[in-house]
């Protein structure tokens, strides 16, 4: 793919480093869907319709799900604004409610290739600017390595993006370890993303509680899931990330540690330290607050943390490099937070 991103501008970040930020968490939302070529529409089949100005509404199973501007599908917005946050780079994934999970299996796949695709001409578009992380039906493991496949061998994405369930079923269940012992094959970076949450239930509050408290809390639990399943210990070259700092998951840790120590279930369950576990996840920055953010350091280490911003939705990091800049001094530290992890992560030698 033409546009991979393999070369990397420089761009200036405050007093103590040379090149761009690179965001691993960035969502596109297609200007259009395709038409289902079949008479019968899937349900949750999306589509989009005009709204004011610069703003489409993506409509799903008759109601409007959500009104997006168009740095979902502009790349020349997204790179002024990428100049405008000083982000040398960005890793293009689906919206969340993209991923389909909740359809039938081949009209998913035929749903996220298209969204895929997508992604891969903004990428080809943006001229070095844009890496690729697809999406892929998780609920038919055939279809989902497929298109991992092509999308890493033929489209030149840096990896995925999943959810952090799918239909319910936590990702740290051994029914997936197939898809990740594929990535882990490729060299293909996965990135967890929260997706219609547990815990809705419990909420008292509007609407966008979903994003604001129920997002976090299930990729705690994602990333749980992949402790007591032992996922790394099996996949140790798997490089997975998780969304909102890990959600949850940091302060679940010294719980689950206890627990290990003291349960006899847990200590056979459980082949290795959940902190050590824990060590080799790679987790954004997107917490909002720089005590938490030094707190992750603590927790997963300096080469873990991911600039992760949620552009371009209303509810995202807007100054990622001014947060790291508050939250450290130490210039080299700086420049793994913003660029180099993030470049690891990615495979982006040539950038580290």
């Amino acid at each position: 793919m033409e546009g991979n991103a393999r070369e990397i501008g420089k761009f200036a970040f405050g007093r103590s480093c040379a090149c761009g930020g690179i965001d691993v968490h960035a969502h596109v939302v297609p200007y259009d869907f395709p038409r289902f070529a079949a008479e019968a529409v899937p349900k949750s089949w999306p589509s989009m319709q005009p709204a004011d100005g610069c703003h489409r509404t993506m409509v799903v199973d008759g109601k409007n799900y959500r009104t997006v501007s168009d740095a979902c599908w502009s790349v020349e917005r997204r790179i002024a604004d990428m100049d405008a946050a000083g982000i040398g780079l960005e890793a293009l994934s689906p919206m969340p409610e993209l991923f389909s999970y909740w359809m039938d299996p081949q009209p998913a796949d035929d749903l996220l290739r298209y969204v895929n695709d997508v992604i891969a001409g903004m990428a080809n578009e943006g001229r070095g600017r844009f890496s690729g992380l697809a999406a892929v039906p998780l609920q038919s493991l055939d279809l989902a390595i497929a298109e991992l496949r092509r999308a890493v061998e033929t489209l030149g994405f840096a990896g995925v993006e999943i959810g952090s369930n799918v239909n319910g079923v936590p990702i740290g269940d051994p029914r997936f370890l197939p898809f990740f012992e594929e990535a882990e094959r490729l060299g293909a970076a996965v990135f967890v993303h929260a997706v219609r949450p547990a815990g809705m239930d419990r909420l008292v509050g509007p609407g966008p509680l979903q994003q604001v408290l129920a997002y976090p809390t299930d990729i705690g639990l994602a990333a749980a899931s992949c402790i007591t399943s032992n996922l790394l210990l099996k996949l140790p070259k798997l490089r997975i990330a998780f969304s909102h700092g890990g959600g949850t998951l940091a302060s679940l840790l010294p719980r689950l540690r206890e627990g290990w120590k003291i349960f006899p279930a847990l200590a056979d369950a459980l082949q290795a330290d959940p902190y050590d576990q824990a060590r080799c996840f790679y987790v954004d920055s997107l917490v909002y607050d720089e005590p938490t953010l030094r707190h992750l350091l603590t927790v997963f280490g300096d080469d873990r943390i991911l600039i992760g911003t949620d552009y371009p939705f209303n509810f995202h990091e807007r100054a990622p490099l001014g947060r790291i800049e508050a939250a450290f001094e130490d210039a080299a530290l700086r420049e793994r937070l913003a660029f180099a992890n993030a470049a690891t992560f990615l495979n982006l030698p040539e950038a580290a």
